[in-house]
C-alpha cells in the first residue's frame, strides 16, 4: 500500500506546485523580446510605449498576450503557462510602465480567455 501512497504523491506534487508571479513570468518568458525590445516589443519599463497599452487596459491587453499579436506568438510561446501566469506576466510589464493594476480574479481570467478565444491573432 505505501508504495502506491507514494506514487500518488509524486502525481499530485506538480498540481500543487504555485503559479509564477508576474515578475518570474517575465523572467522566464517575456524577457526574450520585452528585455531588448526584439521585434519591436515594448521594453518593460518603457513608460512611453507601454502608456498607450495601459490606457487600452487588461481587458484589450490580457486577451491579446493570450492568443499572440504580430509576430508575438501565444503566450509569449511558452504554452506550458497559465492564463493567470500570463496575466500577472502583462501586470507586471505594464505596471513597470506606469499602470497601477492589481492581482486578477479568476472571473477577470475567465473573461480574458473567453475573449482570447473569440478573436484570431492579429
Amino acid at each position: 500500500m505505501r508504495p502506491l501512497l507514494a506514487l500518488l504523491a509524486m502525481i499530485a506534487l506538480p498540481a500543487l506546485a504555485e503559479d509564477k508571479s508576474g515578475a518570474e513570468v517575465y523572467e522566464s518568458t517575456c524577457k526574450e523580446c520585452h528585455g531588448d525590445g526584439k521585434l519591436n516589443a515594448p521594453r518593460l519599463g518603457d513608460s512611453k510605449r507601454w502608456g498607450g497599452l495601459v490606457r487600452e487596459g487588461l481587458n484589450e491587453l490580457v486577451p491579446t498576450a493570450l492568443r499572440g499579436i504580430r509576430q508575438m506568438p501565444a503566450k509569449g510561446g511558452n504554452p506550458a503557462l497559465s492564463d493567470l501566469e500570463v496575466a500577472r506576466g502583462v501586470i507586471f510589464m505594464a505596471n513597470a510602465g506606469g499602470g497601477k493594476f492589481s492581482e486578477p480574479t479568476p472571473a477577470d481570467i475567465a473573461r480574458w480567455r473567453k475573449k482570447a478565444d473569440a478573436s484570431k491573432k492579429k
